[in-house]
């Protein structure tokens, strides 16, 4: 018995036929150029000539007249295999191009996991909005179990039960402190000669110019310096710790702490959290010493300000206060950029592109609440009369 299907398609001559022997047994034939582009029969034409045929108990290939083929090929074999197994019908594979055979053995060395195919289907709006709202919950018991969790570490540091490397430590110390150093110098200095800049320009129309060291000393004091060098930290401390969390997440580092009984709170967050609560007033001070310097080259350059003139209306304007606040910004900020990268670092999925996220997400989290927490200081600094 045979059965044929030919492509009508000009820029092709695929053909399949099928011959149904005595016994039961099938050969599949195969010739032509069976590409995507050639836009051959497929596993539909040979499945349909196989059933035209009857019952059989195996099938064979004989493909020594093909003259190309590629994933199509390969693809629509693939699926003649499954259906005949589904069947119970043996299949050789003996006449199949040696390319061919070893492309396939590949696809079927593994079973397909169940479940491993994505769903099509459409959920309905109630079932994202419930979906949305689970993980939302998830998120933030995760989020206030995190927070929990490096409570009682810090709080086992103070009395002095936290189990850490102080390698770590130092490496971390070294990081957030001497290495941000550069990033810090220059924004800090720009940061004060724009204040001064725009400040001179208003300031000249009322021949106001002394005044800019009051603008600059004071801004730099309470907001800037704080908000800068926490917005720099974020983006390359933050950064950085969800990076590595991350990578050891993806390791399987983290676990395998775990497992061993180490504590991952206080011998990977804990160091991170400490080297940034040292460091940020330090680099806060630095950077109002750095912005205040910015704002006396442009006092003396361009205003005409004496250095001695700009030192005395800088002093009188600032106090311990303004410093106070400034620092005690620093230590909160520090506090928000440790614990949001060592959060998504420590959320992040197993794969590269999640660690590249959480580093995204590390960085976006830190500068959106170190901007809300700054207007909170401003609300109740006012209320309180400072």
């Amino acid at each position: 018995m045979s059965v044929a299907m030919s492509d009508v398609d000009n820029r092709s001559n695929a053909d399949v036929t099928f011959q149904k022997g005595a016994d039961g047994v099938g050969i599949v034939t195969v010739s032509g150029a069976w590409t995507l582009r050639a836009d051959a029969p497929g596993a539909a034409g040979i499945l349909s000539a196989m059933g035209a045929a009857g019952t059989l108990r195996s099938i064979g290939f004989e493909a020594s007249g093909l003259t190309g083929w590629d994933s199509t090929f390969v693809t629509a074999a693939l699926q003649v295999i499954a259906q005949c197994k589904a069947q119970d019908i043996e299949v050789d594979q003996s006449g199949l191009p040696a390319g061919a055979q070893r492309l396939i053995a590949l696809a079927t060395a593994v079973p397909e996991r169940q479940g491993a195919r994505r769903s099509r289907s459409q959920d309905g709006f109630f079932v994202r909005v419930g979906n949305a709202t689970i993980q939302t919950y998830k998120g933030v018991l995760d989020t206030v179990t995190f927070l929990g969790e490096a409570t009682i570490a810090l709080a086992r540091f103070c009395v002095g039960r936290a189990k850490f490397r102080r390698v770590d430590l130092m490496i971390a110390l070294e990081a957030c402190g001497p290495k941000a150093l550069p990033i810090v110098t220059l924004i800090s200095v720009l940061i004060g000669l724009i204040l001064a800049f725009v400040g001179a320009i208003q300031l000249r129309q009322f021949g106001a110019q002394l005044y800019v060291a009051d603008l600059v000393a004071i801004a730099m004091a309470r907001e800037m310096a704080a908000i800068m060098t926490g917005i720099i930290m974020s983006g390359r401390t933050g950064a950085a710790f969800a990076a590595q969390l991350g990578t050891m997440q993806v390791n399987e580092e983290i676990d395998a702490f775990r497992t061993l009984g180490f504590p991952p709170m206080e011998f990977l967050v804990l160091p991170r959290m400490l080297a940034l609560i040292f460091m940020m007033p330090l680099l806060c001070i630095y950077a109002n010493i750095l912005g205040i310097l910015g704002g006396a080259i442009v006092g003396v350059g361009m205003l005409g300000l004496t250095p001695t003139e700009y030192y005395i209306q800088t002093v009188n304007s600032v106090t311990l206060v303004d410093f106070g606040i400034g620092v005690f910004k620093g230590v909160v900020f520090g506090v928000v950029i440790a614990l949001s990268g060592c959060l998504k670092g420590i959320q992040s999925g197993r794969s590269a592109s999640a660690v590249g996220d959480a580093a995204t997400a590390a960085v976006v989290m830190s500068i959106v609440l170190i901007i809300v927490l700054d207007g909170l200081f401003a609300v109740v600094t006012s209320l309180i009369g400072i």
